[in-house]
């Protein structure tokens, strides 16, 4: 129900603006252009979205801000869009928020969070609109990341899976004994200090370094996106269940001087288009990850498996110590850590319960 009511909220929202589309036409000459780049690569089903909203900001523009969307590597690499943006390279990025964590750990906290106080992407999409999150966010990128970026999120692609392993695991003892491909910066240090040895690795480099034994278990996104990067081609043992990416919500990032040359309803255009993006990422998410699973097991000999139960109190521990840590030495990470779990204390309890009647339905459902 409350899905539902996201998805007419958003749609409500991109009618309205809509509503404000030119009806002459836009001279070539007269166009404001600008550029994504992406962390993406072109065969990612998310490109598909980063498209649909350039698409839906050129449309609600009338023409008069035309949008070209780059795949990972045209312009900078990887780990390098966020600096890009800033540095007015190109004029915008789509990337996630965790990757600033190496500069600034609260970063961390508006992507990649490990399910803050017992939040999932739902409740913490929520904290964003609702609480204090999107305020925070830009106070984040202001004046404790000190850059000239503004940013949007727009996509949703949380919870992820532990994902692929050469071989089963029964325990946290047989994970240790792996290296692990592991998002950079302090997703990283939770694995660590589990005691699990990880290395950074963009997307592209995966299955290469699986197939040269450099790495013997990765984590990527989720099945959907998996499946295009061919991991299943190289190992055949995969762990649905991740804790740390209970929420990973991606953004699109303007550099300042660009945000600040366009009107008021160019800038409320992008806006729009980006809450729309969440609505669409939600449904992609459930169906092509959905279609994944079942092609993985069915086409490609791929056994799913439960997450292994000491995982999930050692991780627990592990994120209390990062959490514990980080908010004693850094005063803004403090601030937006509270309000995370301020907000978790109202909501999760609610949504949990729901969520538990859905999976007992589901659950029932599977088992006929």
């Amino acid at each position: 129900m409350k899905t539902r009511l996201l998805f007419g909220i958003f749609g409500v929202v991109l009618l309205v603006a809509s509503s404000i589309i030119p009806t002459h036409k836009i001279n070539a000459a007269d166009q404001i252009k600008w550029r994504i780049q992406t962390a993406l690569p072109n065969a990612s089903m998310y490109m598909d979205i980063i498209k649909s909203f350039g698409a839906n900001v050129d449309a609600m523009s009338g023409g008069r801000l035309k949008t070209e969307v780059l795949p990972v590597g045209a312009v900078v690499g990887f780990f390098d869009v966020q600096d890009a943006v800033d540095k007015g390279i190109v004029e915008g990025g789509f990337t996630w928020p965790h990757f600033f964590s190496g500069k600034r750990p609260a970063a961390y906290l508006f992507a990649d969070q490990p399910s803050v106080g017992g939040m999932d992407q739902f409740t913490f999409l929520a904290w964003y609109y609702e609480g204090d999150g999107e305020k925070l966010y830009k106070d984040f990128l202001e004046n404790d990341l000190k850059s000239d970026i503004v940013g949007f999120i727009n996509l949703m692609s949380g919870g992820q899976p532990l994902g692929w392993f050469k071989k089963p695991i029964k325990n946290l003892d047989d994970f240790r004994k792996m290296k692990y491909r592991s998002p950079p910066g302090i997703t990283g240090e939770l694995f660590n200090n589990m005691g699990v040895t990880t290395v950074s690795l963009p997307g592209g480099e995966l299955v290469p370094s699986a197939q040269r034994g450099v790495i013997d278990a990765a984590e990527w996104i989720n099945p959907g996106e998996d499946i295009r990067l061919g991991m299943h081609q190289v190992w055949k043992h995969y762990y649905l269940q991740g804790m740390h990416q209970a929420s990973d919500l991606g953004t699109i990032i303007i550099n300042g001087k660009f945000w600040r040359s366009l009107s008021p309803d160019l800038q409320k255009i992008i806006e729009v288009a980006s809450k729309a993006s969440v609505s669409d990422s939600i449904a992609v998410n459930i169906k092509r990850n959905g279609e994944a699973i079942n092609t993985l097991k069915e086409k490609h000999g791929v056994t799913i498996h439960d997450t292994p139960a000491d995982l999930y109190p050692a991780f627990a521990a592990s994120s209390a110590k990062v959490m514990r840590e980080y908010s004693a030495k850094d005063a803004f990470f403090k601030k937006v850590a509270d309000s995370q779990k301020a907000f978790a204390k109202q909501t999760v309890p609610y949504w949990t319960k729901l969520l538990g009647l859905y999976h007992s339905i589901g659950k029932a459902a599977t088992s006929k």
